[in-house]
């Protein structure tokens, strides 16, 4: 007899679900990332953000296999631990992964308060900017800790109105297009769109904390694998159109000029001033949706990595009425702060694609060495992980030929990630023993 799918008041539904992995997706990659991929991609942008879709639609298909076999908050965490005999494995994913995940936290409120502060007259690395970056991380928390269903709530009002607006962008822009500025496409070959997908890779992380929440989603068996591959379609179309649309107005001197703005001076051409203003309000639209998803997602995480003993007993603290992880939320939340207010962006803005290409090389391999258990077809792990080795490779030969400095501060942190996993846990790497599984 077939089971009834939950419905119980508070779930997540499925317009939701698509919500959620659009929000953590569009966020603050398509407007800080598209300078960075137009200067290396060139014409090509719009293929290179083709490609990393085609790599996350891949890995979306493992990820939702293992998350109805395996219906853990943990996630990727726990999927590492079932695939893989050796403990330290899971516990260095899941260390990774909330790493990267805080810093693009910080990303994501970095940019909300740029936007913010040029729409108020005072652009830059401004009080204005730092407020507003601060404000916008607060406020998520307090959603969060308000119950599930309002953070569900709050993320689909916000994701339709990011989605109109850069749709209106893209629909109004693709009428103005300069032809001549798309061709040729590979116009600096193959090997530099590959590398510029790899760069902007992070712009499409967001889709795998979709499993995290499949506890508190209705009828999962139906809505967790759409979800995924719906909020990557929908991702897709909206970076290409806007991509397409950027290439076609901005010449490289223009790309180079405004940086991190070049989305909102893209609306210029055609929309003049208001376009600047639409743009920017799309921006900080997409930034506070992909924070209240990531830190959404990453605070389950973290409680999911406490209660298997990979972080501290305190991060596994729930409220007793709801089981929402208030302590995880407050911690993720203060470390983003100081994230935002002090760090680097650009060099965490490649420490996060480099991670999340290397934790998805490892679910796909998760799933492929699983796949009798969670009934998927080898081919498409096995092509997953192909593509995103390759782009990794990529990333990492991009940061030697062009910035050797943030390749060693990448590689600093991954030994620092590595040494506290190996102390906390207080298990050594060859000798701990083989046979512990966690987590039932």
């Amino acid at each position: 007899m077939e089971a009834c799918p939950d419905t119980r008041p508070g779930l997540l539904d499925f317009k939701q679900v698509v919500a959620m992995g659009v929000g953590a997706m569009i966020g603050g990659g398509i407007f800080a990332v598209l300078g960075l991929a137009m200067s290396q991609a060139g014409h090509a942008a719009p293929l290179a953000f083709a490609l990393g879709g085609v790599i996350a639609w891949l890995t979306g298909l493992s990820y939702a296999a293992l998350g109805l076999r395996f219906r853990s908050d943990g996630g990727s965490f726990t999927y590492l631990e079932r695939a893989f005999r050796h403990p330290n494995i899971g516990g260095l994913g899941g260390w990774l992964l909330l790493v990267g995940y805080i810093g693009t936290l910080g990303l994501y409120a970095y940019t909300f308060g740029s936007y913010g502060a040029a729409l108020l007259g005072s652009p830059g690395a401004s009080a204005m900017h730092h407020l507003l970056a601060s404000l916008v991380v607060l406020a998520f928390l307090g959603i969060n800790l308000y119950g599930v269903r309002e953070t569900g709530t709050a993320e689909l009002i916000i994701v339709t109105v990011k989605v109109l607006i850069l749709a209106l962008f893209a629909a109004i822009g693709l009428e103005t297009l300069q032809v001549d500025r798309l061709l040729p496409v590979l116009d600096r070959g193959v090997g530099a769109m590959v590398m510029g997908a790899a760069l902007i890779f992070v712009a499409y992380e967001g889709f795998e904390l979709i499993p995290n929440a499949v506890n508190e989603m209705e009828d999962p068996e139906r809505n967790l694998r759409r979800g995924i591959l719906a909020s990557i379609a929908i991702t897709v179309v909206v970076y290409v159109g806007v991509s397409l649309v950027a290439v076609g107005h901005l010449t490289p001197e223009e790309v180079r000029r405004y940086g991190e703005y070049a989305l909102a001076e893209a609306a210029r051409p055609f929309l003049g001033r208001a376009g600047f203003v639409l743009i920017g309000v799309a921006a900080m639209f997409s930034t506070a949706s992909a924070i209240n998803a990531t830190l959404f997602g990453t605070a389950r995480l973290a409680s999911a990595m406490a209660t298997e003993d990979d972080l501290p007993a305190v991060f596994s603290l729930r409220r007793r009425q709801d089981n929402i992880p208030w302590a995880s939320l407050i911690l993720i939340s203060g470390i983003t702060l100081v994230f935002v207010n002090l760090a680097d962006l650009t060099l965490i803005s490649s420490f996060a694609s480099s991670t999340f290409l290397l934790i998805f090389f490892a679910i796909n391999l998760s799933a492929w060495r699983l796949r009798a258990h969670i009934g998927l077809r080898a081919l498409w792990p096995a092509l997953a992980m192909l593509l995103t080795l390759a782009s990794w490779a990529a990333l990492m030969a991009w940061l030697w030929r062009d910035d050797r400095q943030s390749l060693r501060w990448v590689w600093i942190f991954y030994a620092a990630v590595a040494v506290a996993e190996l102390a906390f846990s207080q298990r050594r790497w060859i000798f701990s023993p083989p046979a512990r599984r966690r987590g039932g």
